[in-house]
C-alpha cells in the first residue's frame, strides 16, 4: 500500500499524539490538577468567606465566635498551600503577605497599634501602604485572640474593626490574584503540563521544583515546632515564638500543612510524586508512607495545644517524639528520595535559620 508524505507526516503526528506521555509529566500534570489547584482554589475561598466574615462581624451581623471560626479555616487553609508554594505566591514577597512569622519581638502588635494610633480611620488602600507585619493572617489572629483586646467591648470593636475588614479585603485579592496567575493561559498550571515552556524546559525540571518545595516544606514544619521547642535557644521553650499560638492551632495548622504535603507524595489518585518510583523501589515507598502515617497519627493525638504540652515535661517528650517523626520524614525526601530521582535539591529556603 503507499502511502503519501503527507499521509505519513499525519500518521507520525497521530502516532506521537497517542504514545504514552513522560511519566515525569504525568505526575506533573496530575498533580497540578488533582491536588494543586484545589489546593488554592480552597485557599481563594476560604479567604474570600474571611472578607465576607470580616463585614458582617464588624456590621455586628456574626459574633466572635462566628469571626474566629472563619479565621481559623482561612488559616488551615494557608497552611495546606505550604507545601505548594511555587510560582506566584513564591515570588515579590507575597507569602509574607499572608503570614509574618516569626515574630520575635511581637512586631505585630506593636506595629498594629502603631498604625492605628496614626491613623485612627484606615482604609484599604492604607494597608496596602504598610509594613507586611500588619497585612496578613497573624495580625488578623491578633485583633480577634490577643488577651489584651476585647472586641466584644463596643468602644474596642470600632477601634479595631477598620483594620480588620482592611486586612480581609487584601487577603481576599492577593488569593484572588494568585489563583488568577496559575489559571491564566501561560500561567503556573500550564508550565507545569506542557513543555517546553518558559519556566520549565522539560518535565523533570517541573517535577524537581515540586520536590525542593515538598522538601522545604517539611523543613519548615520542623522549624514551626522546633522554634517554640527551643531546638534553636539551648532548649529553653519558647512558646511565644510558636506559629498562632494566640489561637492554639499551632499544631492544627502543622496538620493541615502535613496533609498536603501527603497528597503531593501520594496524588489524588494514586498519581503523586510516589507514581515515579519502580516496583523495585517499593520499599522506599513503605518507608515514606510509613513516615507521613507515623507523623500524622503523632499529630491527631496530641492531647493539648503545643503552649500546653511545653509546660510539662509529659508534654516536651510528646513534642521531641513528633519533632523526630517530621525529621525522619524530611531526611527520607531530602536524601533518599531525591537521589532515587536524580533530583538535586540545592538551595534550602530554610537554610542558615
Amino acid at each position: 500500500m503507499i502511502r503519501s508524505p503527507l499521509g505519513l507526516a499525519l500518521l507520525s503526528l497521530t502516532l506521537t499524539a497517542c504514545s504514552p506521555a513522560d511519566p515525569q509529566q504525568q505526575v506533573s500534570q496530575a498533580l497540578t490538577d488533582g491536588v494543586i489547584l484545589p489546593i488554592y482554589s480552597a485557599w481563594n475561598e476560604a479567604d474570600r468567606q474571611l472578607a465576607v466574615s470580616a463585614q458582617a462581624f464588624c456590621a455586628d451581623q456574626q459574633n466572635l465566635a462566628e469571626a474566629r471560626q472563619a479565621f481559623a479555616t482561612a488559616q488551615s487553609a494557608w497552611a495546606a498551600v505550604q507545601p505548594v508554594l511555587l510560582g506566584p505566591l513564591a515570588e515579590g514577597n507575597r507569602a509574607w503577605q499572608v503570614q509574618f512569622w516569626p515574630d520575635k519581638k511581637n512586631l505585630v502588635a506593636r506595629q498594629v497599634e502603631a498604625l492605628l494610633n496614626k491613623k485612627s480611620v484606615l482604609s484599604a488602600a492604607d494597608l496596602e501602604k504598610s509594613s507586611v507585619v500588619v497585612q496578613g493572617l497573624t495580625a488578623y489572629e491578633y485583633l480577634l485572640f490577643d488577651a489584651t483586646l476585647d472586641l466584644s467591648n463596643t468602644e474596642q470593636k470600632a477601634r479595631y474593626c477598620p483594620l480588620l475588614v482592611a486586612i480581609g479585603e487584601h487577603q481576599q485579592d492577593l488569593a484572588a490574584d494568585v489563583l488568577a496567575s496559575w489559571q491564566s493561559d501561560d500561567g503556573m498550571a500550564a508550565q507545569l503540563k506542557t513543555f517546553p515552556n518558559a519556566r520549565y524546559a522539560e518535565a523533570p525540571e517541573a517535577v524537581a521544583e515540586l520536590l525542593r518545595t515538598q522538601v522545604s516544606a517539611i523543613d519548615g514544619l520542623k522549624k514551626k515546632l522546633g522554634t517554640p521547642m527551643g531546638r534553636q535557644s539551648k532548649g529553653q521553650p519558647q512558646p511565644y515564638q510558636a506559629e498562632a499560638w494566640r489561637s492554639k492551632a499551632s499544631l492544627t495548622n502543622l496538620a493541615a500543612s502535613l496533609a498536603s504535603a501527603e497528597r503531593i507524595w501520594l496524588g489524588a489518585e494514586q498519581n503523586g510524586i510516589q507514581a515515579l518510583l519502580s516496583a523495585d523501589q517499593a520499599e522506599l515507598k513503605q518507608r515514606i508512607n510509613a513516615a507521613f502515617s507515623d507523623t500524622r497519627q503523632r499529630l491527631a493525638a496530641a492531647p493539648r495545644p503545643l503552649g500546653e504540652l511545653l509546660g510539662d515535661e509529659a508534654g516536651r517528650a510528646e513534642l521531641n517524639a513528633l519533632y523526630d517523626s517530621l525529621n525522619t520524614l524530611h531526611r527520607l525526601h531530602e536524601a533518599d528520595l531525591a537521589k532515587t530521582l536524580g533530583i538535586q535539591l540545592g538551595f534550602n529556603a530554610h537554610d542558615g535559620d
